[in-house]
Order: structure tokens, then C-alpha cells, then sequence
């Protein structure tokens, strides 16, 4: 064998092993999660309230359904008329306000600009202490593994009213949750990891494999 076709196939695997890689992680660079605020939401009565949640990277969900409900609140088992009712629903680009809890009619919004860029956030508008609770913020046709996330909202009535209050999504206040959709960020990356892993493995079989082939070679050739 000589040097150039050495030289040649060990450019051959090294792009097998190399283009797999890079098309794995950046896959996994890009996956779309949707976020959530994992510090709560705290306002006093009579204020309008921000929930925060985004789609990491900014992806446009403007033509998706985008469902805010309250998890903890279950339809009645004993009722078979009874349905799931929405803080806010938008879908087919408006809202829907046939399903919406009544109490929440006319005081909820989502920033229909903000969409594009993937910003599903809710306001709702002079909040009460029977606002306070677990808000689930979903998309459920959303090509990811992490279609939701939970936002907490404290009324306290020992604040005074202090206009509209809302989280930012920093850093440190993201949260990432696990759901019946999908699992954590990390739990996400274990199969890009253990794939990488397998590639590097079968990279360095074939090296040697083409190291002993090599040495056979070389025994071939008179001395």
C-alpha cells in the first residue's frame, strides 16, 4: 500500500467520522424547548401581570396554537359535558374564546407581535388572589420535545398595587421543565452525547484496522 492511498483513506474516514458530528451537534444546537420564568410571578391585587415564556432560539409560532391553562385545574370526572377550559387560547392566528374560563374573559393578551419571534408570553390585566397558581404555557404542534412550561403567579395582598409586574427571562430565571412531552435539556443530550461517543469509537477501530492493514502490506513487500 503506498503512502497516498494510506493518506487517502484515512481522509475518507476521517470525513465519515467528522460531517456525523457536526450534523449531530448542531442538531442538537437548535432544538427548539419552549421556556418559562422558574422564579414566580409576584403582584398585589389590581395589577397587570406579565408571564413570561419563550421559545429558545426565537422561532415564529405566529401560525401554531398557543394554549395557556392552569394545570391544577382538572374537568369534573362526574361531569361527561364537562371539557378542559383555557386561560387563553389562540389558534388559526386569533384568540378562541369559547373555551376560556369565564373569569379570565376580556383580561387576558398575547403580544401577537412578538410571536414571529417566538414570544408567547400572557398578560393578564387586574389580577385577583383567584389568579394565583401554576400557568401552563403550550404549543402543542411545536416540533420539539419541550412544547410547555409552568409560570407561577403570587398575588400577595400586602403589596400595593404597583402597575404591571413581570419576570424577566434571564439567564438564571429560565426554566426548562420535564413534561409529559419530553424530558429535561440534559436528559436531551445524552443520546447526541452517547452517539458521539459511538462515532469516536468506530473511528478508532477503523484506524487501527487500517494500521494493521498497513502492516500487512508492508510484509508483502521483498526485503
Amino acid at each position: 500500500m503506498g503512502a497516498g492511498e494510506f493518506s487517502y483513506r484515512i481522509s475518507i474516514s476521517t470525513l465519515i467520522v467528522v460531517f456525523p458530528l457536526l450534523f449531530v451537534f448542531r442538531l442538537a444546537k437548535g432544538q427548539l424547548h419552549v421556556v418559562g420564568s422558574h422564579q414566580p410571578v409576584v403582584a398585589a391585587p389590581g395589577d397587570d401581570v406579565i408571564l413570561p415564556c419563550q421559545v429558545e432560539p426565537a422561532f415564529n409560532v405566529a401560525g401554531l396554537t398557543v394554549e395557556w391553562s392552569k394545570p391544577d385545574l382538572r374537568p369534573d370526572p362526574n361531569d361527561r359535558l364537562s371539557r378542559v377550559e383555557y386561560v387563553h387560547l389562540y389558534r388559526d392566528a386569533h384568540e378562541v374564546p369559547d373555551m376560556k374560563i369565564p373569569s379570565y374573559i376580556g383580561r387576558t393578551a398575547l403580544f401577537t407581535d412578538g410571536l414571529r419571534e417566538g414570544n408567547i408570553s400572557l398578560r393578564i390585566t387586574n389580577v385577583t388572589q383567584e389568579d394565583e397558581g401554576r400557568y401552563r404555557c403550550f404549543i402543542p404542534k411545536l416540533k420539539s420535545q419541550t412544547k410547555s412550561s409552568i409560570v407561577s403567579l403570587i398575588v400577595d395582598p400586602s403589596l400595593t398595587e404597583t402597575g404591571t409586574t413581570a419576570t424577566p427571562l434571564d439567564p438564571e430565571n429560565v426554566h426548562i421543565p420535564d413534561n409529559k412531552g419530553g424530558s429535561s435539556e440534559r436528559c436531551r443530550l445524552i443520546p447526541v452525547v452517547v452517539l458521539g461517543v459511538f462515532i469516536l469509537l468506530c473511528f478508532a477501530v477503523g484506524g487501527c484496522l487500517i494500521t494493521e492493514s498497513q502492516k500487512a502490506q508492508l510484509k508483502k513487500i521483498p526485503i
